[in-house]
């Protein structure tokens, strides 16, 4: 009965996702994939969840691609959209990157990611033509033929040369058919040639498998640096994880093909996984500055950060940006930073771990750092720009630590204890010009606004049928439903007089309907599963190589390279790893009973919140899945102790207290009716601008 029940429940949930629209219902977005061409950035996969929160708090697929038009305002954020075509043969992954080519101005190529509910298919590789607005699987060549998902890694795409570059990340069972059950944290850097359709496997710096980090291009040396730092690695092969010092900076010099290590001081931040990060440089090259957000912790503290810090380049110095003060944080992680026109960074989207809110529904998600604080406030949380002219300026906070202004002119130079390596002497005293690219294939004059998708085709046709089958299957699930409730009350009435009165009550979250549970024991993982939002039917594909009743070509695995479980080339069995899990003891809900704290990070317990909205669960690399249960790594918690955050909309960037919502009517061919608030301020604002005084916001 307890099965039968659960198929009720199931179709009642997708009776009621189906009716959910990824923007009017927005509430959070996280786990998610970006790029930005042209003047756009592209949103894929990740997880979401709908609003109102407390009514519906599952995590659900994102099974679109959105966009964001820089030269579109929405309240001072660039406006969204969900025009672009998916089809349901695309994977819709959690934790995988976007490499852009932004000369062809055409290609987003899906790599790595997980597959949240599905089981994963063998690797291919997929790509998103923007000017067509359709998708296609690229022809592999004979270097793809052992290339294998990783989730979690780090990535960047370097355009002069068409590169695409990914380190590290996991490998497990929801990345890879048949992995087995413990996830595998890489030690390798792949790279793939957008332009000749080429992979290719380069050791990392070292033998350690590392995860949950960042990675950062700057134009330094003879053909660009690649700068990685934070998340996790596996030190000792024996099942334990530990953070990796902020402190710990990897480079990698892409010319040379070869990797250092530089310790970096200054005001350090600490150890974090799951955050994001942007480079840009002063305008002479003397600096390259790469902003950091946010971020989930390490043990003892067990929640996350709400903060910016700035690495600065080449003396390795770290600067603490955001907040100045202390006051009420939000933190949180598994969102994405993208850096535009070198002057501003869009963070996007992250979940709360420690808070129920939305992510400001009226801007789905977006928030802006003016790197410079080139507005009239000279605030660092400010509106989007859409005006390209402006240059970056090196804030005060950096000039004052490495000296030199705005345009440049840095006189640090070096690193405060020399450089770990005598060649990043030479390497960072060279300025590296990129040569132009030529597009490969012929381009409009100017990129149109993509065609609309025909997300709800033949409406007239099907509307009758759609009624009707509606009215029928409610009245199914009518019945069952009734014979449930029923069969509960029968044996509800059977044990009462055997129950515990205490027991009786107070057994469920404040917020969800799902039952307390007791501590975990040993290597037992909660089963919580994300939910799936109902695929939508598009037209068939003409560019996808495929058979007939396939959804597309399945290519086998050819390769005779013996197995390795440092390489995302490499098929592994079953090594004896565990995964990281930030949190051992057990089941409380999100809201507490306290007050909320006040430094600029907030710490709370080490807890697993057992609600249908498992933003946190384990491991941090994965959403719930049954078929990965690695044992809980052995560390000390601290004693538990509960905050309250307040049931306000999270606006880490403060608006203005003039704040209006002007959201501007979409395109003709965007169907979405715009979702238009007014705001009102939030007790104890006192900040008008868009600075650090300003708490948090509701709409109304």
């Amino acid at each position: 009965m307890a099965s039968f029940g659960h198929f009720v429940f199931s179709l009642l949930l997708g009776l009621s996702a189906a009716q959910k629209d990824p923007l009017k219902d927005f509430c959070r977005r996280f786990s998610h994939q970006t790029a930005v061409v042209d003047r756009r950035i592209y949103i894929d996969g990740g997880l979401v969840n709908f609003s109102p929160f407390d009514a519906d708090p599952l995590n659900y697929t994102n099974k679109d691609i959105l966009y964001a038009d820089f030269d579109v305002d929405n309240d001072g954020m660039p406006q969204v959209y969900n025009t672009l075509s998916k089809p349901a043969s695309v994977p819709s992954v959690i934790g995988g990157i976007l490499w852009e080519d932004k000369i062809n101005k055409v290609m987003l190529y899906l790599y790595g990611g997980e597959y949240s509910q599905d089981s994963p298919d063998d690797f291919e590789n997929w790509a998103y033509d923007i000017v067509n607005n359709n998708w296609t699987i690229i022809s592999p060549d004979g270097t793809q033929s052992s290339v294998r998902r990783a989730s979690f890694g780090a990535g960047v795409a370097v355009q002069d040369i068409a590169k695409g570059y990914y380190y590290g990340g996991w490998m497990t069972n929801q990345t890879i058919p048949s992995f087995g059950p413990n996830p595998v944290a890489l030690s390798s850097l792949i790279s793939y040639d957008m332009v000749k359709n080429t992979w290719r496997n380069i050791s990392g710096p070292d033998s350690v498998g590392r995860a949950e980090g960042a990675m950062s291009y700057i134009p330094a040396s003879d053909g660009g640096m690649l700068v990685y730092f934070g998340g996790i690695q596996t030190l000792y092969n024996n099942g334990s994880w530990q953070g990796v010092p902020m402190s710990e900076i990897h480079l990698y010099d892409i010319a040379n093909n070869k990797w250092y290590t530089q310790v970096a001081t200054g005001d350090v931040p600490n150890m974090r996984r799951r955050f994001c990060a942007g480079a840009t440089w002063a305008q002479d090259q003397s600096s390259y500055n790469i902003y950091l957000y946010g971020g989930a912790s390490m043990p003892p503290l067990t929640v996350g950060f709400d903060d910016v810090y700035i690495l600065s380049i080449p003396s390795f110095t770290w600067i603490k940006w955001y907040p100045t003060e202390p006051g009420t944080a939000y933190p949180h992680h598994s969102l994405t930073c993208n850096i535009i026109d070198n002057t501003q960074m869009i963070v996007m989207g992250g979940t709360f771990p420690n808070a129920t809110n939305c992510d400001v529904p009226a801007i789905f998600g977006l928030h802006n750092l003016d790197l410079g604080k080139n507005n009239a406030e000279g605030a660092k949380w400010a509106k989007f720009k859409g005006n390209k002219s402006s240059k970056y300026k090196v804030p005060s906070e950096i000039s004052d630590v490495i000296g030199g202004g705005a345009t440049g002119g840095a006189t640090m130079k070096a690193p405060e204890l020399g450089f770990a390596d005598r060649d990043l002497s030479t390497y960072f005293g060279r300025i590296y010009a990129p040569q132009s690219r030529a597009p490969t294939r012929t381009l409009p004059t100017a990129t149109s606004v993509p065609p609309s998708s025909n997300k709800n085709p033949n409406i007239g046709a099907i509307a009758g049928g759609a009624a009707g089958g509606g009215v029928l299957l409610l009245s199914i699930v009518a019945l069952l439903v009734r014979l449930c409730m029923k069969q509960r009350k029968r044996s509800a009435a059977a044990v009462a007089g055997q129950q515990d009165p205490n027991q009786q009550s107070g057994r469920y979250a404040s917020h969800t309907q799902q039952a307390y549970r007791m501590p975990l024991q040993g290597g037992e993982l909660p089963t919580d599963t994300v939910h799936e939002m109902p695929g939508r039917t598009f037209s068939p594909m003409t560019t996808v190589t495929s058979k007939p009743g396939l959804a597309f070509q399945i290519h086998p695995h050819t390769s005779t390279t013996p197995p390795s479980t440092n390489s995302p080339y490499s098929q592994p069995h079953s090594p004896a790893r565990s995964p990281p899990l930030p949190f051992q003891s057990p089941t409380h809900s999100p809201q507490g009973q306290f007050p909320a704290p006040s430094p600029p990070y907030a710490v709370i317990p080490p807890y697993r919140p057992q609600t249908p909205n498992q933003q946190f669960g384990p491991p941090l690399h994965s959403t719930q899945s049954e078929r990965c249960s690695p044992p809980l790594p052995a560390f000390a918690q601290p004693v538990p102790q509960h905050h309250y955050i307040p049931q306000s909309q999270v606006y880490y960037p403060p608006p203005p207290q003039d704040y209006e919502s002007s959201a501007p009517a979409p395109p003709s061919n965007a169907g979405i009716a715009t979702d238009v608030r007014r705001r009102e301020d939030g007790a104890g604002s006192s900040n008008p601008g868009f600075g650090p005084g300003y708490q948090h916001a509701r709409y109304r």
